[in-house]
């Protein structure tokens, strides 16, 4: 294999699948990676970076967000504007990915303003996966058209076991036929709307149809294992995991679901979406402008009514028929235009214009 340029990611967290599949290209074309995921590693590793190597930032919230107080934050952005400034200077790229509008945990919100504004002004490129991420962050940022380059989020085919059979699945989970499997895989956090999923299951219990077994699982701070059991819906079973789902797992709980339900009160990008289409899992979104605009086509994805979601939720889960003419092929479809090869050569491909 032939040795190319450092790429050095960050942050780079252990066993990240998106990560991951978008390096497949580079490495193959001899991308020398080096990955951080602490700030004090991050400048130590951008100052030794040199002339054709490139530094590709993605999630920002270890930057300013892990800081201890505004002032350090403060301190924190302007200490990375210095670092990008004389790393530019040296001839190293550097490429963006706006995952987010803002970190989900925002603590000090003018620290991360002036990062943003920092980063859309250094990158070379602007990497984005939502076709609409620049209007969507314009009360943040002002992303410079020139620099984007649109690359969608990859599926995750060939990543996770999937041999596991449906039947076998559900009979782990103690499902029966009538049983209607609701999926929320992922972090578990309040401001993904746990609150907003669990009132509608507990109403679509009432509304009758299937029976309703809510699947939760993923990590959960302590907040969220205190909202769940003050919200947590009599009469109906829940089966928790609140705990990072091993990879070895994730299938078995895909395989099991009827439907995924990402009752989001705001999302720009969903990785999870992506994992539910590779496990042929039909999805319910929020009815954002954003998401209909991009998955609205998509027969196995519908939309709940962001202003009256508990409602919506309800009578979305209480129609036994609400994906019966979804089919394997649909699923196929949408996977084969965003597979992990085809997304990441186009990821390579933007990584080479930054040599012309």
């Amino acid at each position: 294999m032939k040795t190319g340029p450092r790429l050095c990611v960050f942050p780079a967290w252990n066993g990240n699948p998106y990560l991951n599949l978008m390096g497949l290209a580079p490495r193959a074309a001899g991308y020398r990676f080096i990955e951080r995921s602490a700030y004090s590693s991050l400048l130590a590793s951008v100052a030794a970076l040199e002339a054709g190597d490139v530094l590709h930032l993605h999630w920002t919230a270890p930057i300013a967000q892990s800081a201890r107080s505004h002032r350090e934050a403060a301190k924190r952005v302007q200490v990375v504007a210095e670092s990008l400034a004389e790393a530019r200077a040296r001839g190293v790229k550097i490429v963006w990915t706006v995952h987010n509008r803002l970190p989900h945990e925002l603590t000090h919100l003018d620290a991360e303003r002036r990062l943003y504004a920092v980063l859309a002004e250094a990158a070379d490129l602007i990497h984005v996966m939502a076709p609409a991420t620049s209007d969507l962050v314009a009360d943040v940022v002002v992303l410079p058209p020139e620099k984007i380059v649109t690359i969608p989020h990859p599926s995750y085919l060939g990543v996770y076991d999937s041999d596991i059979s449906r039947e076998d699945a559900r009979a782990s989970f103690g499902l029966d036929p009538e049983d209607h499997a609701i999926l929320f895989l992922g972090q578990i956090r309040p401001y993904k709307g746990i609150d907003l999923l669990l009132q509608a299951t507990a109403h679509a219990q009432r509304a009758g149809g299937r029976r309703p077994v809510l699947l939760l699982a993923g990590s959960a701070n302590s907040e969220s294992i205190a909202q769940y059991d003050a919200l947590k819906p009599s009469g109906i079973r829940t089966v928790t995991a609140f705990e990072s789902v091993p990879d070895a797992d994730v299938a078995r709980w895909y395989r099991a679901a009827d439907v995924a339900v990402f009752p989001y009160r705001a999302i720009l990008n969903s990785g999870s979406l992506h994992l539910a289409a590779t496990m042929n899992v039909p999805s319910i979104l929020p009815g954002l402008p954003h998401l209909r605009e991009q998955f609205g086509a998509e027969p196995w994805v519908t939309f709940f009514d962001v202003d009256a979601p508990v409602d919506s939720l309800t009578a979305l889960l209480s129609d036994d028929e609400l994906f019966a003419d979804v089919g394997e092929t649909d699923f196929e479809r949408f996977n084969d235009g965003i597979s992990p090869w085809t997304v990441s050569l186009a990821y390579l491909r933007a990584l080479r214009t930054l040599g012309d």
